[in-house]
């Protein structure tokens, strides 16, 4: 028999109306069904009411996550219109959360410029939510409407609410209750509503820290909005875990504050605002008074408003809005932002190329970007988003009017007339070249640099001793202090896998310094060389030409102060070596004490790290009637100890202690490297006053 070919017609086909689309394929709508999800749904929550206030109808907004799971958000903007909207015959409230694509952002009369324009915000979140509750405050009453999957209808709460509550939907005709009275004059909306748990995983958690981090973002981007989070859950490992944990955030500073706030390195510039706007037309679709859709051709506002800050690092922090809505993966405000930014350096290094000894060689962009921190906000009526999550803005006309505004902007800065200006611009234009030569230097010497053996001729500098294998893994550099420890270390390592570097006093303080100094320091380009991986941006772990790197410094406040030199150089320009844990700290005795034994027995040398350790040593000592001899020996320097006692106590990997370097918290330890090595005098002095009463004055070698 032939078998039958599968009928496949009109009757197949399936079509999905309303919120039973959002239901069905929620990650069209928000992306997908984890906590990424969850989140997002709160922020289409949290952007209508931003929107308000963007729009200057409310000053606050308050989100509550509480213990049920619920989380609740309230504002005092101008409440969701409660009279009926004469096309379908709803109520305003039933109608924003329950018609996809419906809202006041459309048209252009309630909203010149907003974050939610899909119109698909409140009602994809009612379609995912287990229950919705929304009380609105208008006219001197409070109107309340509630909703289950969508469906608009009454929970018969007994008690508490309750997303299990019995539901009873509206079957004739959807009613807005009225539950209470308002304030004269007191206007606002609170929307509280329960995540469906069919819809999200088990897993999907709100998250108390991006909440955080959205909420103060948003109170910088509209200077005055106050916004309070609070955390009622009480859950393991949050700040709320023993009580309820409320912030506030209001910021008056606008994006130049948000710069300051996001900026960790010490200052090149000062924060630079740049204004201006731009005008262009698009053909898009316009409802006439019949409801019907035509297209017609208007005309758009575009406004930028920017604010850059040029630090001594070379990371880059560039934070893109929309109508305050982040666009974390850009779009074409940010590609014209960066456009604008490479072709307004190219010429100023071009007309200033002799004072700044160029050369022929181009600016790129990592050049200019580093040690960037900018926050870049576009506002428009009716932007395009590359998808409903909002993370990409396509509108192509605003690449261009950016990058105008930053062009003419900035080239005003760079070529400002005024002492503080000027030289502020020359500080500038000089980082920019030099991070282009150090980029060009790197690539030249990763193209030329290999390890080198006994046999080959050597470029690294003449007083590296070097070790013989070539086993990265196993290989460590020891980074000593001047030539005396030198000498002693050299007959203590072992010469087959433990190599030297001697650096001649304390190093140049980079946090102060610009990278231009650093490269011409003798001593910080001898370690880079040595190290053999590069600094700065174009830093290569892989290349690295040791496993460890050991700073071996005294056991005194002159060798802390070294080993703080030497790791801030590490931390700033060869991070991802002490990310990768492979930078530490030799960890030399600072008591030698004789053990007197009786009879014909040799004496017991006993090596002690610390002054608790020795006390414990005494007091055990005296306990088991044991002598030793006097006075003690005490340390000072690595130069005092022969080499076989260098060797046992310090470098033998049988027997030697080190402290490995860790970067737990990259951000802290910025704030703490600044205090102690920046530029800034004032926050250092009083962190020396506040800290002298606990300096024991006999560790001072004075």
């Amino acid at each position: 028999m032939t078998p039958s070919r599968s009928e496949y017609n009109a009757r197949h086909l399936s079509v999905l109306e309303g919120l039973e689309a959002v239901r069905k394929r929620p990650g069209m709508y928000i992306g997908s069904t984890d906590s990424r999800g969850l989140m997002h749904c709160l922020w289409e929550i949290i952007d209508n009411s931003v929107d308000e206030a963007l729009a200057g109808y409310g000053q606050e907004i308050t989100v509550v996550l509480h213990a049920d799971g619920a989380v609740e958000v309230h504002d005092d903007g101008r409440g969701i219109p409660i009279d009926v909207e004469p096309r379908t015959g709803l109520p305003g409230v039933e109608v924003v959360f329950t018609k996809l694509h419906a809202g006041g952002k459309f048209g252009g009369g309630s909203y010149s410029a907003s974050g939610g324009l899909h119109g698909v915000g409140a009602s994809v979140v009612n379609a995912l939510s287990a229950r919705l509750d929304v009380q609105v405050d208008r006219g001197g009453k409070t109107y309340q409407m509630s909703f289950r999957h969508g469906e608009p209808g009454r929970f018969l709460d007994k008690g508490r609410p309750s997303p299990h509550a019995e539901f009873a939907p509206f079957t004739e005709g959807s009613e807005l209750d009225v539950v209470g009275r308002a304030k004269r004059g007191v206007t606002g909306t609170r929307i509280r509503y329960w995540a469906d748990e069919q819809i999200f995983t088990a897993d999907a958690r709100f998250s108390y820290e991006d909440l955080a981090r959205r909420a103060r973002q948003t109170s910088f981007l509209i200077p005055g909005l106050r916004i309070t989070v609070r955390d009622q859950r009480g859950l393991p490992g949050t700040p709320g875990e023993f009580g309820v944990h409320e912030e506030v955030f209001q910021h008056d500073g606008g994006i130049a504050e948000f710069v300051d706030h996001l900026a960790v390195d010490s200052p090149v510039t000062d924060v630079w605002r740049l204004h201006g706007e731009g005008r262009f037309k698009e053909t898009v679709p316009v409802l006439d008074d019949t409801g019907r859709s035509r297209l017609t051709e208007v005309e758009r506002t575009c406004e930028v408003d920017l604010a850059v800050r040029w630090g001594i690092g070379y990371d880059t922090t560039v934070r893109s809005f929309v109508n305050i809505i982040a666009t974390p993966k850009g779009g074409t405000h940010q590609a014209g932002f960066e456009a604008a930014l490479l072709k307004t350096f190219r010429k100023q290094v071009e007309a200033n190329a002799r004072r700044l000894k160029a050369g022929t060689d181009k600016v790129e962009k990592d050049d200019v970007l580093a040690g960037l921190t900018a926050v870049l906000t576009v506002r428009l009526a009716e932007p395009q988003f590359e998808g409903q999550t909002k993370e990409v803005l396509g509108t192509p006309a605003v690449r261009q009017i950016v990058a105008r505004v930053v062009e003419k902007e900035l080239t005003a800065r760079l070529t400002a007339t005024s002492r503080h200006g000027k030289q502020q611009a020359g500080a500038l234009l000089e980082k920019v070249v030099a991070e282009m030569k150090s980029r060009i230097s790197a690539r030249v010497h990763k193209e030329t640099q290999r390890r080198k053996n006994a046999l080959e001729t050597s470029s690294m500098p003449a007083k590296l001793v070097e070790c013989r294998s070539t086993d990265v893994e196993r290989s460590e550099l020891f980074i000593v202090e001047g030539d005396s420890a030198l000498g002693t270390a050299r007959l203590a390592r072992s010469s087959n896998h433990q190599a030297l570097l001697p650096i001649r006093g304390k190093i140049l303080n980079v946090q102060k310094a610009s990278i231009t100094d650093m490269l011409a320091n003798t001593e910080c380009a001898a370690l880079i060389q040595v190290i053999g991986a590069g600094s700065g941006r174009t830093f290569d772990l892989s290349a690295a030409r040791y496993g460890k790197v050991i700073m071996m410094t005294d056991a005194d406040v002159d060798g802390a102060h070294i080993r703080t030199l030497l790791l801030t150089l590490f931390y700033r320009y060869m991070r991802p070596l002490v990310e990768a844990g492979r930078v530490y700290a030799a960890v030399p005795p600072l008591h030698r004490v004789e053990v007197v034994n009786p009879g014909g027995k040799a004496n017991e040398m006993v090596y002690t790290y610390s002054e608790r350790e020795l006390d414990g040593l005494l007091a055990r000592l005296e306990r088991e009637g044991r002598r030793y001899r006097e006075p003690i020996q005490r340390y000072k320097g690595l130069g005092e100890m022969d080499a076989d006692q260098l060797a046992e106590t310090t470098m033998d990997v049988r027997h030697r202690m080190l402290r490995r370097i860790r970067v737990e918290d990259a951000e802290a330890a910025e704030h703490a490297f600044a205090l102690l090595m920046g530029s800034e005098v004032a926050p250092r002095k009083d962190f020396i006053i506040e800290g002298a009463a606990q300096l024991d004055q006999d560790r001072i070698d004075a």
